[in-house]
């Protein structure tokens, strides 16, 4: 039996596979199920609400694209339209920075800062 080719896409905070996971933590490929990784370098503190959001935004991206061949390029296109997402929800305030990130290097901008007026 082959093993069938793990279909991916990865960017910066949004890692998608067409692939279930097993009991060992390992990627079956799959043509049936999706399994989606949200920050995987946790670069951003996350509420419920928020998560919620990226995944109600994800079932929404997968619909529209239902009757669709899974491709790679046709997950990538899901991936970056929520890694544009996970953008919004930053600069609406809605997640933040993790500043006890092993590492922080702002890659969705710059945070806003507010400015003091009582100086």
């Amino acid at each position: 039996m082959d093993n069938p080719t793990l279909l991916k896409s990865t960017t910066r905070h949004i890692r998608i596979f067409a692939a279930e996971i097993d009991q060992h933590g390992e990627l079956l490929p799959s043509d049936q199920v999706l399994t989606l990784d949200i920050d995987p370098d946790n670069e951003f503190n996350w509420n419920e609400d928020a998560l919620q959001k990226v995944y109600r935004k994800f079932d929404e991206l997968v619909e529209a694209s239902s009757g669709a061949d899974l491709t790679d390029y046709n997950l990538r296109r899901v991936g970056s339209d929520l890694e544009h997402y996970v953008r919004s929800l930053l600069q609406l305030g809605e997640i933040s920075y993790n500043l006890s990130g092993r590492v922080t290097n702002y890659s969705m901008g710059i945070p806003q800062v507010a400015i003091d007026e009582q100086q």
